[in-house]
């Protein structure tokens, strides 16, 4: 058998360009440091350099953000061998050195003498399938916009606590299925002032109201229309109904209908995304993964065949809690990594407050928060533990769902 020398190249990313060192070992310095540019002729210029190098080459890049798909995806095209690693564990590497010291080259020689020491445990990159890239982008998208949505939705109130106090407690905060907007939302754009309803008769505004309620699709009940009245009666505005005060509403109003508007398309769209996916019907069988929940878990999670165990995937949400000891310390009171993926996390949190709230007594996830809860456990404790929990229950059913799948469409090619 042909022995080859194994050659490590380390690339360190950052946005349109990126370092690479080459390795070998016994500290053997291949290529020194040098950059390429994250376009078409510093790609095909570094594919052309790399085979012009002898040995087995694998190349190891952490993942940065986004920066890093370029140059990843160049070089699998061409054929190479492609590890893309966790910065974190990059960061915790030592390089054999005290000195502390942070430059792209240093990284990029530091990833390089990382692919060399780990070179039996590097798992080669698979092209991620475009269909999860994308429910992952647009995850991560909805975020944001939901976050803009309880800015806005914040702003509105303080102006109805001046104008008309109450009204955003008249009705639910429960979005529409047609459009995804709030009742007292669209509400407060209609009567904008509490002189719009205190102003007139309550014969005279059951009517108004009737009629807008039909007009914008939302049930009508009398006892409404009364409670209205009577909150707008008792009620006190700190400005006057004017044009200016009916603009600030109407403008606060509409900026937040708008990012409604984008996060119902959001959700139809993430929820036509992950029903491409293999484990789609065992995802949103599993109790507490919703709508929105289910293909954000799809999403952050990726292909769960990807981790080689249970406890990789709960290590990856950072809600492990590792052992603490050194000699005879031994601590009892240990607190999660929280190294792992923050928006996959939050997704856990809201699993696992709906089910709480559920309390069904034959999840096994609710179970075991319960009898935490019971224990007199802290309520990040329980509810910690009820991610992870929830994520070995994933885990198993995702993955045997998985292997069946293509065990059979193996079978029947």
């Amino acid at each position: 058998m042909e022995y080859k020398t194994i050659t490590a190249v380390g690339i360190d990313v950052s946005k349109g360009k990126s370092t690479i060192a080459v390795r070998r070992p016994g500290g053997e310095v291949v290529l020194v440091p040098f950059q390429v540019n994250h376009d078409a002729v510093g790609l095909s210029g570094l594919v052309k350099t790399l085979r012009g190098i002898d040995g087995d080459i694998r190349v190891v890049m952490e993942h940065t953000g986004m920066y890093w798909r370029p140059i990843a995806l160049a070089l699998k095209e061409a054929g190479f061998f492609v590890n893309v690693v966790n910065a974190m564990l990059i960061h915790d590497f030592s390089d054999n050195s005290l000195r502390k010291i942070k430059t792209d080259k240093a990284d990029s020689m530091k990833i390089a003498n990382y692919a060399l020491v780990f070179w039996q445990e590097l798992r080669e990159y698979s092209t991620e399938d475009e269909t999860r890239q994308l429910l992952k982008t647009q995850s991560r998208l909805y975020e944001r916009t939901q976050s803009a949505g309880v800015a806005l939705r914040n702003s509105l109130i303080s102006l109805i606590d001046q104008i008309f106090p109450g009204a955003n407690y008249f009705f639910g905060s429960i979005p529409r299925k047609s459009n995804g907007h709030v009742k007292w939302v669209d509400f407060v754009k209609r009567f904008w002032h509490k002189n719009c309803v205190a102003g007139i008769s309550l014969a005279a505004f059951s009517a108004v109201y009737r009629k807008w309620c039909s007009n914008n699709g939302y049930k009508f009940y009398s006892s409404d229309a009364e409670k209205i009245h009577r909150s707008a009666r008792d009620a006190v505005a700190a400005f006057p109904k004017n044009d200016s005060t009916k603009l600030l509403i109407t403008q606060s109003v509409d900026s937040l209908n708008a990012v409604y508007d984008a996060l119902y398309v959001m959700r139809g769209e993430m929820m036509r995304l992950a029903s491409l996916l293999p484990e789609f019907e065992v995802v949103m069988s599993i109790q507490g993964a919703g709508e929105i929940t289910g293909p954000q878990l799809m999403a952050e999670i990726g292909d769960v065949r990807r981790f080689t165990r249970k406890g990789a995937l709960v290590a990856f949400a950072g809600v492990d809690a590792p052992p603490f000891q050194s000699g005879k310390f031994n601590s009892k009171s240990r607190r999660v990594s929280k190294r792992g993926s923050p928006h996959l996390r939050r997704t856990l949190f809201q699993i696992t407050s709906i089910l709480l709230q559920h309390s069904d007594p034959a999840n096994p996830v609710f179970q075991f928060m319960d009898r935490k809860r019971a224990e007199g456990k802290h309520f990040y404790v329980y509810m910690v533990a009820g991610a992870a929990k929830f994520l070995r229950i994933y885990y198993a059913r995702v993955k045997a769902h998985l292997e069946v799948s293509y065990t059979g469409s193996d079978n029947a090619a």
